[in-house]
């Protein structure tokens, strides 16, 4: 095989003496654009949500919904006191209740005390089709009133549905800023550190940074022109993968950009070069994440799916950033911007006798033994998820606990379990009575009754006696859908505890029907760029592997350590996306480079020493900015982000550091030449 002239690739060609900066200055035109003419987005209630339209659930909702109060959902008021609640408090309780619903200008119930007098709940209907912001002040006012004037000793919190939204809601008030604030110090931190230069990383950081914010934008637009919610979690998440894969994308480029001054004496013949040896990666590697999130959309979680469109739309920008304007910003200010450490053409390759170097030498010396330890060290992590539980309650969705969850506890504590959230059964009027009889005979049903009719449905209302959420609500929630339709084989059982089971199943059948394709596609991607059946089996199973790793540790650490219960739902389904597509990643960086020095040596263990040597420092920095950014997520008081950025952020690092520096390696002395097949390099 002949070396490729790198020059040649059309991207390469944007740089130039005059090109470059007509590319940077096109590049700023066209962002300034986007940012002051992106279409408003649309966002709404139900962006966050797990749950299909074809759930049970969602289905028993939509039939509620034509009820005459249907359009009213409960925010409720609990009062307490320890030791109990006196008459005196209770009188003082009905009062308040009145001057809630006249300054209010809403219908308050009066008090109703529990059995053992330790507390009382005044309910406060609330229409349900306001915009989070009307509902969110609404919320603040009703607590600002309910605590007004009360008894000393007595405390008032407000929960219920309105109340939880407007707290979830108050978890992303200035969260795009803080995010977006901490990010961009994280990895100008590491730019620093990684390039030793008092100014070179403001290039990356700056290009980037305009990148993400055109990436918002771009998001915002696709939100309101094509009608799918976006929430905090959602642009939080796609902020985090387009300064992530952005940056690690231009320190591929940057590197590559820097190996090549000492090889040319024009810093355009550089770039150029440099462009066209790294783009193909840059691209296969991606292409490979943008697909994998594109196959997001076949799940039927609308976060999920969500999540997946955003994600490659921010990914797109990221790697156009990269490749378009990041060339042409590096080569204006010329070599003075790696002051003090300034290549020159001539210079030695310090890869040569680097850390990375005597760390392939020493890998592919013993292959054998190597091999056998990173995967029984892999292994051994990934025993982990054999214990793994997903399905997190709305008490456990906050690592800060918000009023509306503290109410709901003390709620629990002197009234049954599910009162605050009951469970709802549509059926017919005709066969209300039935129903209603079915569901008390129940296990862990304290009440159902009648709660509304209209001629065609009519509503039962569930209140269960086990801990909402609980793997006994769920049991019971199952129990309910039996016995009911046993009485009308038409109904249906909704509510927060259906809609919990329903989640589980959702993403459970998303799980079976997204990782298969995913692997497809990764496998589909590295033959075409390495062109060799044999390296895109190894490489696609330890990446893998080194997901089901990350999760185990995860699992581990969350169980044991931090005492949550479960996983969220998603959490691995979106874990298994980040970690396979993102870290697939540096195994393709290594690996084309191998193939290309492969082509020159024709030595496979020479050329993967050679390859690690080059890529190794770049590739270590990307990896550990990667996983330093995904674990900015926890600034977001959300557990799902703290959980997504802790197993992708770990599962990162062993990407990089265990299976690209030490298992990839030794796999590749072991199959030596076998290791290409069956393109030409095998042979």
């Amino acid at each position: 095989m002949k070396p490729v002239d790198h020059r040649s690739f059309p991207l390469a060609r944007l740089v130039g003496p005059r090109r470059s900066i007509v590319v940077v200055l096109l590049g700023l035109i066209v962002s300034g654009l986007v940012m002051a003419f992106a279409p408003e987005p649309t966002s709404g209630n139900e962006a966050g949500s797990n749950l299909p339209d074809s759930a049970e659930a969602s289905r028993a909702a939509a039939l509620l919904d034509q009820l005459p109060e249907a359009d009213e959902s409960p925010a409720i008021v609990v009062y307490s006191r320890d030791g109990g609640l006196s008459p005196q408090d209770l009188q003082a309780l009905g009062e308040r209740a009145q001057t809630l619903g006249s300054e209010l200008d809403l219908q308050a119930s009066p008090p109703v005390p529990s059995e053992d007098g330790a507390a009382a709940i005044v309910a406060i209907p609330v229409k349900s089709g306001l915009s989070n912001d009307e509902n969110a002040e609404l919320v603040d006012r009703i607590r600002e009133v309910a605590k007004q004037d009360l008894p000393d000793g007595v405390t008032a919190e407000v929960t219920g549905a309105p109340a939880v939204q407007a707290d979830l809601g108050a978890v992303f008030d200035g969260a795009d800023v803080r995010l977006l604030a901490v990010t961009a110090a994280v990895v100008a931190v590491l730019l620093i550190v990684t390039y030793r230069s008092p100014w070179l990383w403001l290039v990356p950081l700056t290009v980037i940074g305009i990148g993400d914010r055109v990436a918002a934008k771009v998001l915002e637009g696709a939100s309101g022109l094509f009608g799918f919610e976006i929430d905090g979690s959602i642009t939080g998440i796609t902020s985090v993968l387009v300064f992530g894969a952005g940056t690690n994308y231009a320190l591929l480029l940057i590197a590559r950009y820097r190996e090549e001054l000492r090889r040319h004496e024009s810093r355009h013949e550089a770039m150029r070069t440099a462009v066209g040896g790294a783009a193909p990666a840059i691209l296969s590697s991606s292409g490979t994440v943008i697909l994998a999130l594109l196959s997001l959309l076949i799940a039927d979680s609308p976060f999920v799916s969500g999540i997946g469109l955003a994600g490659a739309i921010g990914l797109v920008i990221a790697v156009a950033f990269a490749l378009l304007i990041l060339p042409s910003a590096m080569v204006l200010p010329g070599r003075w911007l790696f002051w003090p450490f300034v290549p020159r053409n001539g210079d030695d390759d310090p890869s040569e006798r680097g850390w990375w170097y005597r760390v392939g030498r020493t890998v592919t010396s013993r292959p054998w033994p190597v091999a056998i330890a990173s995967i029984a060290v892999l292994g051994a992590m990934a025993a982990g998820a054999l214990t793994l539980s997903t399905g997190l309650g709305q008490s456990e969705q906050f690592l800060d606990t918000p009023e509306s969850i503290q109410a709901q506890e003390t709620l629990q504590d002197a009234f049954p379990a599910g009162i605050s959230a009951p469970t709802t059964v549509a059926t017919t009027p005709d066969k209300v009575e039935d129903v209603t009889a079915a569901a008390n005979e129940v296990e862990g049903v304290e009440s159902a009754r009648p709660a509304g009719a209209s001629d065609d449905v009519a509503e039962v209302q569930v209140v269960l006696s086990v801990a909402p959420e609980s793997e006994q609500a769920l049991s019971t929630i199952e129990d309910l859908r039996s016995a009911v339709k046993d009485a009308d084989p038409d109904a249906l059982v909704g509510g927060p505890d259906a809609q919990a089971l329903d989640e589980a199943q959702t993403a459970a059948d998303d799980r079976l029907k997204v990782i298969p394709v995913v692997l497809v596609i990764v496998l589909l991607m590295l033959l075409i760029l390495l062109r060799s059946v044999v390296a895109a089996v190894v490489l696609c199973a330890t990446t893998v592997l080194s997901y089901l790793s990350a999760l185990g540790v995860g699992w581990l650490l969350f169980d044991h350590v931090l005492g949550w219960s479960a996983m969220d739902v998603s959490t691995p389904l979106l874990a298994f996306i980040f970690l396979v597509a993102l870290g697939v990643d540096y195994n393709i960086f290594l690996t084309a480079r191998a193939r290309e020095e492969m082509a020159l040596t024709h030595d496979a263990t020479e050329s993967i020493v050679k390859a690690l040597a080059v890529t190794g420092g770049v590739i270590t920095s990307a990896g550990v900015l990667l996983a330093a950014v995904f674990t900015v997520l926890g600034v977001l008081p959300l557990v799902l982000l703290a959980q997504l950025g802790v197993v992708v952020g770990f599962g990162v690092l062993l990407d990089t550091v265990l299976v690209r520096g030490v298992a990839t390696p030794a796999l590749v002395a072991l199959c030596g030449r076998r290791f290409w097949w069956p393109s030409q390099l095998s042979r």
